[in-house]
């Protein structure tokens, strides 16, 4: 890729990604809408509180990187906003649903990816959202992360906002498995990850 993202820009694209599916009436969106979809408190790591200029220069810089659109007229009084990066790239449902969850929530497992990405694009099994990592890997979009110490799932990353720096890979042997069972785990994992998420911020809100 000859450009880069920033941080802000990451998040309002994955918003407007997971908007345009989850909640198709409401799309494309407001600014307004789409600062309460950067900072949502759910379903995003981490959590941010963007203000309307932040969100606004984002939406900027992903017009000129011809990732955005701005709508104006018809029906609407206030301008709404919509992502072309799918267009743009030529991305199906089951690539943008990927990219989306990577996006708003960070690095991940095949598995919470599986699990994270339903509302968006239902994975028959863990063994097609490998094959759409692959497809995304091919064309420099993502990439698997080495293992993290104590961890047997490796995490894939975004490339997005260019290379991931992450710490040797520590390989983990663990005995074989049929896979039922890994993908029982792969969504135990993710639904942990969730709980204690959901906890952190439950315990921030009595600090």
């Amino acid at each position: 890729m000859d450009w880069q993202l920033n941080a802000a820009e990451v998040r309002v694209l994955g918003s407007l990604l997971e908007k345009e599916v989850a909640t198709p009436d409401y799309y494309p969106l407001s600014l307004n809408a789409l600062v309460n979809a950067c900072n949502q408190k759910s379903n995003r790591d981490p959590v941010v509180s963007y203000d309307e200029d932040t969100v606004e220069r984002a939406l900027e810089g992903l017009r000129a990187k011809g990732l955005g659109l701005r709508i104006t007229g018809g029906d609407s009084r206030v301008p709404k906003h919509a992502q072309r990066f799918t267009e743009k790239f030529n991305l199906g449902r089951r690539e943008a649903a990927v990219m989306c969850v990577l996006m708003v929530r960070g690095p991940q497992t095949v598995g919470e990816l599986r699990g994270r990405s339903e509302r968006l694009f239902t994975f028959d099994d863990l063994e097609a959202v490998e094959s759409t990592l692959q497809r995304l890997a091919e064309m420099e979009f993502v990439k698997k992360l080495p293992r993290l110490t104590g961890f047997k799932e490796q995490r894939w990353a975004h490339l997005l906002a260019g290379d991931v720096e992450v710490a040797e890979e520590f390989p983990a042997p663990a005995p074989d498995r049929g896979p039922g069972d890994r993908e029982r785990i792969a969504r135990l994992e993710a639904e942990l990850a969730d709980l204690r998420r959901e906890f952190d911020a439950f315990r921030k809100s009595f600090e």
